[in-house]
């Protein structure tokens, strides 16, 4: 419940999708304790929308911002405001999950999450202000060592544990091991699973930043 006298979060949206503007207009506009500010469809007019509506909740198409860009600016500029990022499948995995959240996002869902699912993440937002949907943090990619991180990539070039050990100046035995390591926090069967694993997750884009 909102305190009395205090208006109702407005909450507005990026989205390059009208269906998807359209939807979630109606879902805002009937939902009791929530206003509708309004909506555009790319990025070059979003700083504008914001400075003209200031909503307490923007959700972002996780597509028109893939890198925080969008989120840092507007969250430098009005520290109030919470972000939600609506993720597409393309980018559920921890590497986007760390950069949104770095960038001041505050919560994320998948963008085609059901709409009772959606109104809960705003809401619980509201609450405590940060709340990553469930069904995404199981998909946040697992963390690799640095080491592992290095062997896996060389793995990915088609190198067999030899090769590895040499490149790396190590022994053989310690390949094994990181290898074994590797599957094991990838879930993976074999290497070659392991790498395909590890491109589709967004595991090997990250680079060593995503490191322990």
């Amino acid at each position: 419940m909102l305190p009395p006298g205090r208006p109702a979060p407005g909450v507005a949206l990026i989205d390059p999708v009208p269906l998807y503007r359209e939807g979630l207009w109606s879902l805002v506009r009937r939902t009791p304790g929530l206003r509708w500010l309004g909506s555009t469809g790319d990025l070059h007019s979003a700083v504008r929308m914001h400075a003209r509506l200031r909503p307490d909740l923007l959700l972002v198409d996780s597509l028109l911002d893939p890198a925080g860009h969008l989120a840092r600016l507007l969250v430098d500029r009005d520290p109030a405001l919470m972000i939600i990022g609506l993720v597409r499948d393309a980018h559920a995995h921890g590497n986007y999950m760390t950069t949104a959240m770095d960038a001041g996002v505050r919560s994320v869902v998948s963008r085609s999450a059901q709409p009772g699912e959606i109104l809960r993440v705003i809401a619980e937002t509201c609450r405590s202000r940060g709340f990553v949907h469930p069904d995404l943090r199981a998909k946040e990619r697992p963390t690799l060592t640095r080491r592992e991180y290095e062997v896996l990539t060389l793995i990915a070039e088609g190198l067999e544990n030899q090769r590895v050990a040499d490149e790396l100046v190590v022994s053989v035995e310690t390949v094994r091991t990181h290898v074994k390591g590797i599957l094991r926090k990838l879930s993976a069967r074999d290497r070659t699973h392991a790498v395909s694993l590890a491109y589709r997750s967004g595991l090997l884009l990250g680079g060593p930043s995503a490191l322990e």
